[in-house]
């Protein structure tokens, strides 16, 4: 209680700031981390280290799923891996990568509509690269539902990496279009040959070098042009004949 009248403190205001007090003291917990892997992924990722030792330069968590980068001559093994040990028997899908910058065309003074903007520089993925083309996997347990991502890196002046038709059948024309998109050729393939374009079609389309038209007349990925409407022709004036 206060002794000048009109001062009196209200224990409703008390009761307030100590609810300020509290509310400030109560820590706030961060959020959980989207690329960590859970027990059951970690455990796989340690068999599949367990088996190809150094052949895996590398590793990286990217959304609960092992992303691993293993050797060029390790790369058909990490299939095997993955089939026999890990017991991935679905085959998810086999591309190409190419870490290239797309090439700036057009208008310098235009700006890049695409979101995310493209890099200008080469900046490269999960688990690193070595340089610019890789050729990465993803494989399934349909049994266990676990999974992981390898990839491989490609050296420019050859352009090969191995086969995985032997260990994965479905991988034939996931390497058909590799080839034929990245100018990616596979070692033990049964039959390399066009799956989209014309057999007599010549460079390879995902290439961030490849010339593109679109990209030539606008800038990658291009410009909406917005025409403007036509005019309407305008009546003719009348006349006091017409009124007649």
């Amino acid at each position: 209680m206060s002794d000048v009248p009109g001062t009196e403190l209200d224990s409703t205001d008390d009761a307030s700031a100590d609810e300020v007090t509290t509310a400030t003291d109560v820590e706030v917990e961060e959020p959980p981390d989207p690329h960590a892997l859970d027990e059951e992924h970690a455990q796989l990722l340690t068999r599949l280290e367990g088996e190809l030792g150094d052949a895996v330069l590398d590793t990286e968590p990217r959304f609960g799923d092992p992303v691993v980068r293993v050797r060029r001559d390790s790369w058909r093994r990490a299939a095997e891996v993955a089939r026999d040990v890990l017991e991935c028997d679905y085959l998810s899908f086999i591309s190409g990568i190419d870490w290239q910058p797309a090439p700036k065309e057009g208008d310098e003074d235009s700006s890049d509509t695409s979101s995310p903007v493209q890099p200008q520089e080469v900046s490269y993925g999960a688990a690193g690269s070595d340089g610019r083309f890789q050729v990465f996997a993803h494989v399934q347990s349909t049994a266990h539902h676990w999974g992981l991502t390898l990839k491989v890196d490609v050296d420019e002046t050859g352009m090969l990496a191995e086969s995985w038709v032997p260990v994965y059948a479905g991988a034939d024309w996931h390497e058909r279009e590799c080839w034929e998109m990245f100018g990616i050729s596979f070692d033990g393939h049964p039959a390399l040959r066009h799956l989209y374009l014309p057999s007599a079609f010549e460079g390879h389309p995902l290439r961030k070098d490849f010339p593109l038209l679109s990209r030539v007349v606008k800038p990658w990925p291009g410009l909406v042009d917005v025409e403007a409407m036509p005019e309407e022709p305008e009546e003719p004036a009348s006349t006091a004949e017409d009124t007649e």
